[in-house]
């Protein structure tokens, strides 16, 4: 729960309004990135059980998602990071990743990362990360480095 009054829940993967948001951050990211460059996960990634879906919503409105993928050892991936258009610049983000944080910090993880593009379109995101304490890291897990994207992590 945020300060707003949002509550923030495990997400159903069925919800037409969770599946419709998940539809815009695909096409956003498949937009704004070159071809290959797309690391978002589909409905079948997000339902793989290494991955945890939160949704945010206010009264029956959803406002975002965000979800944290096991890498093991420790260390958790963020993904599927995303505010519905109508709730930007309301806090829906930042209230998302202080809830995905404590989550993780709640389950043992140690250290988040994430990979995100390197777009303009992507500077929202940047700024959010970064008021966080994400910093810049090489590329984990299977990602390769590319001019396309941005690699951060923070210890928890």
């Amino acid at each position: 729960m945020s300060d707003a009054g949002w509550r923030i829940a495990p997400a159903d993967l069925g919800d037409p309004q969770v599946i419709a948001l998940l539809d815009l951050h695909l096409r956003s990211a498949h937009a704004n990135s070159p071809p290959g460059s797309v690391f978002a996960l589909d409905l079948s990634g997000l339902r793989d059980p290494t991955v945890a879906v939160w949704a945010a919503w206010e009264d029956a409105t959803l406002l975002g998602l965000g979800a944290i993928k096991r890498l093991g050892d420790g260390h958790a991936e963020l993904k599927s990071m995303r505010t519905a258009p109508d709730h930007l610049r309301r806090g829906v983000g930042a209230a998302m990743l202080d809830h995905l944080i404590a989550e993780a910090r709640g389950s043992g993880i140690t250290r988040l990362s994430l990979e995100t593009g390197s777009h303009p379109a992507f500077a929202p995101a940047h700024a959010l990360y970064a008021r966080a304490g994400f910093v810049a890291c090489p590329p984990f897990g299977r990602y390769e480095d590319t001019v396309f994207a941005r690699y951060l992590t923070r210890e928890i």
